[in-house]
């Protein structure tokens, strides 16, 4: 059993090993290629990822950081509303938002008509929305909720207590946000940001559909349009080890965030209130956490439906119905197989380190590097799993393992286990913390095996945390794009990827249809946590 686990674990690690082993094989001719991107593209690439990576991040601690401090530290009308609203954002994705706002801020979309129409002008009246800044905006107000979330946990905890207790010793509320809630929240701050430039530098959808020149989009024109397979690999490595950087940054700011709180500090913290705010204080406090729900959620889901309602209205909606429900069935397939598949797995490692039989250097290390798959973006995923498929077609072609991975769900599902196996993974190695050892001790002393004590015992405890963990891969896997757009099988297209294929040949109200669908899933894992952030 332990040697088939860990077995299973390194398989889940050649995509990443297959990146990296491309290094090995650098020849002259090899070496002539990294040159020549060197020379080329290369730095534009660096350069323009560097660019969208800096202002995503000042821009999410911005907006995250602030829409926090206001529902934790602060009371003002309607509140309790955007405790969970502000969260409204992360069931949308950044490639459907830009579908939605490339429609309403072009020459020709509403917006811009109207306002010609008012004011007589006859050019555009502000820069095309698919460029760098359009996508740092698009980035900012999908992905700003990673820092509130993990913000506002911090200055819940201990946040009102000590902002109370400093203004009892005199300290103005610009001196108490800034000596005292700011330095509180600085890892918070830092681990959310490090989340949501892994989900920027990950993105394919926003970058290919504003033609932008990032690193991810190079890897996929180096591979598909210029059918260089080295090239690709390359730029696969340097995105990942930028993302490995990420990743230790992120870590090592959660390292942070332990503290610990006496018993009565805990009690004086639930005793302590938020500051009323009066008048315009409340009403800036109010539009603060407004606008992000409004640009980020309600108005591109009002766009889409727009756009639905006109296709239907006049007749030229060219998407059938019967083509909508195959999208959506292979979708939901895809979702519930791996989500299945994932959760199975996580279970089996949580149990094996649970019962201390993971312990064996090699199951740690292979049971480490799926716990940090979610890190790894699609795109590199998709270009380890194609090198090592093709050496073995050129070296064993008897094997057949290739039509098995491409002309199949196999590939894909591979590559989903690879990258959302360690969100199942986190779920319930939390759901195991909250069970405490002596449960296992008394079972054991009562005669109890290790299968029955998992399926009495540990099972029934660990059933929330399973179902969580199933949810979040699923709507994970129906959002996913970068990987299912190149492993899918033919006439297998999912939701995501027949809406990116309908925006690029810009059939944006056919689009409209998948999109949404796409984020009335996503709704569902925002709607679980609102409820348990109101429980806690």
């Amino acid at each position: 059993m332990l040697r088939l686990v860990t077995l299973f674990c390194l398989l889940l690690a050649v995509p990443v090993l297959g990146v990296l082993g491309s290094w090995l094989a650098l020849d002259a001719q090899a070496l002539e290629i990294l040159r020549h991107q060197l020379d080329t593209v290369l730095p534009q690439y660096a350069w323009a990822s560097l660019v969208l990576s800096v202002s995503v991040a000042l821009g999410v601690a911005v907006v995250g950081g602030a829409t926090a401090a206001a529902v934790s530290l602060f009371e003002f009308p309607g509140r309790r509303f955007f405790e969970w609203g502000l969260l409204l954002p992360m069931a949308m994705p950044a490639y459907v938002a830009a579908y939605a706002y490339t429609d309403f801020l072009q020459f020709s979309g509403p917006l811009q008509t109207a306002l010609r129409e008012l004011t007589g002008a006859q050019k555009a009246l502000w820069p095309d929305v698919r460029s760098l800044p359009g996508a740092v905006v698009l980035f900012i107000l999908c992905l700003y909720p990673y820092v509130y979330l993990l913000t506002r946990t911090a200055l819940s905890e201990r946040g009102v207590a000590l902002m109370e207790a400093a203004r009892m010793l005199g300290a103005g509320t610009l001196r108490r946000v800034r000596e005292v809630a700011l330095p509180l929240a600085r890892p918070a701050l830092a681990a959310g940001i490090a989340l949501a430039l892994m989900e920027t530098l990950a993105d394919y959808g926003v970058g290919a559909y504003f033609g932008l020149t990032t690193l991810t989009t190079g890897v996929y024109k180096a591979w598909l349009v210029l059918n260089d397979r080295t090239a690709a690999a390359q730029l696969a490595s340097v995105l990942l080890f930028a993302v490995a950087v990420l990743l230790w940054l992120e870590r090592r700011a959660q390292a942070r965030l332990r503290f610990a709180t006496s018993r009565s500090g805990a009690l004086h913290a639930a005793e302590a209130r938020p500051l009323p705010l009066r008048g315009l204080a409340a009403a800036a406090a109010m539009l603060l956490c407004a606008l992000p729900i409004l640009l980020g959620f309600v108005l591109p889901v009002l766009v889409l439906a727009r756009l639905m309602w006109q296709e239907a209205a006049y007749g030229e909606f060219g998407l059938p119905l019967a083509r909508f429900l195959q999208w959506g069935l292979a979708s939901l397939k895809l979702s519930v197989l791996a989500a299945v598949l994932a959760v199975a797995l996580a279970l089996v490692l949580a149990y094996l380190a649970r019962v201390g039989q993971g312990g064996s250097l090699l199951l740690r290390a292979s049971g480490r590097v799926v716990s940090l798959g979610y890190a790894v973006p699609g795109a590199v995923i998709a270009i380890g799993i194609l090198l090592p498929l093709g050496w073995l077609e050129q070296h064993l072609p008897q094997l057949g393992i290739t039509a098995l991975m491409t002309g199949t769900i196999t590939g894909l599902l591979y590559a989903y286990l690879v990258r959302f196996s360690g969100v199942a993974l986190q779920s319930l190695e939390a759901g195991y913390a909250r069970i405490t050892p002596t449960v296992d001790e008394t079972a054991r002393m009562l005669g109890a095996s290790r299968l029955r004590m998992f399926l009495e015992l540990h099972a029934p405890l660990l059933a929330r945390s399973a179902w969580a963990a199933a949810l979040l891969v699923f709507v994970d896997v129906m959002k996913e794009l970068p990987a299912t757009l190149v492993l899918r099988p033919f006439n297998s297209d999912t939701l995501a990827v027949v809406a990116y294929q309908l925006a690029r040949d810009e059939r944006l109200g056919e689009a409209a249809l998948p999109s949404l669908a796409i984020v009335a899933v996503g709704l569902i894992p925002v709607i679980m946590l609102s409820r348990a952030m109101r429980r806690g």
